[in-house]
């Protein structure tokens, strides 16, 4: 997966590398620290490495890195510039758990029902966190991206309720299945993190709502640990 992403983000970076010269310009490629040459390098190895990689899991884990990277690589040269850009982010963070699962135990477990359908809100409204982070260049650039068409408020108070289900349906469940108190407690922090990402992503500062949509990156992540550890402390994973 590490060479999967590293594949996706090498190629996205080329894709934008004639934009970000002037919206972007502190960026590897514009800036000169890494050349054209090794960025196409870095995406081609990267991708023959991911999926011999994805292979030795079986057909089953190569499937899914197939359809990973397809994604990801529909969002890099197309979904991106348009207002279905979040539906890249809603299916491509699902495959991450279900990627790792596959791979190491064969299939998935019945707790993924839950999981999978949480990550799709969750993948959506980091989508949106991170077109509001760069909501001036991409208008810049004259992108129609959701945030374009929704309006900054408007795609802020979606990304925020989308947060709000997520945080409320991963808490409930792990309290619902007797987790234990240190999964709990993590999950609550987790949540935190993404009200602090989610107020700094209100700001009218391009740079603040960068930050706010790292913080709530982190977050969710953390708040995807959190709840499986929880499920594994009852022997439902």
């Amino acid at each position: 997966m590490f060479c999967l992403q590293a594949s996706i983000g090498s190629l996205n970076d080329l894709a934008d590398v004639g934009r970000d010269r002037d919206l972007k310009p502190g960026k590897p490629l514009p800036n000169g620290q890494v050349s054209i040459e090794a960025a196409r390098l870095i995406t081609g190895a990267g991708l023959v490495a991911g999926l011999a990689l994805s292979l030795v899991g079986g057909p089953a884990t190569l499937a899914v890195a197939v359809v990973g990277v397809a994604v990801g690589y529909l969002y890099d040269l197309r979904l991106k510039a348009g207002r279905w850009s979040w539906l890249a982010f809603a299916v491509g963070l699902p495959l991450l758990p279900v990627y790792a699962w596959i791979g190491a135990t064969g299939g998935i477990p019945t707790a993924f029902l839950v999981l999978v359908p949480l990550a799709v809100v969750g993948g959506a409204a980091l989508a949106l966190a991170n077109e509001l982070a760069d909501d001036e260049r991409d208008r810049g650039a004259g992108l129609r991206t959701a945030v374009g068409s929704l309006g900054r408020e408007r795609a802020w108070r979606a990304g925020a309720l989308l947060e709000a289900v997520v945080g409320v349906v991963a808490a409930g469940s792990l309290i619902a299945a007797g987790a234990p108190i240190l999964a709990i407690g993590a999950a609550d922090g987790s949540i935190a993190l993404l009200m602090i990402g989610l107020a700094l992503g209100r700001s009218p500062r391009a740079g603040t709502r960068e930050r706010g949509w790292e913080i709530q990156a982190i977050g969710l992540a953390a708040l995807g640990l959190a709840w499986l550890g929880g499920l594994a402390g009852r022997g439902l994973l």
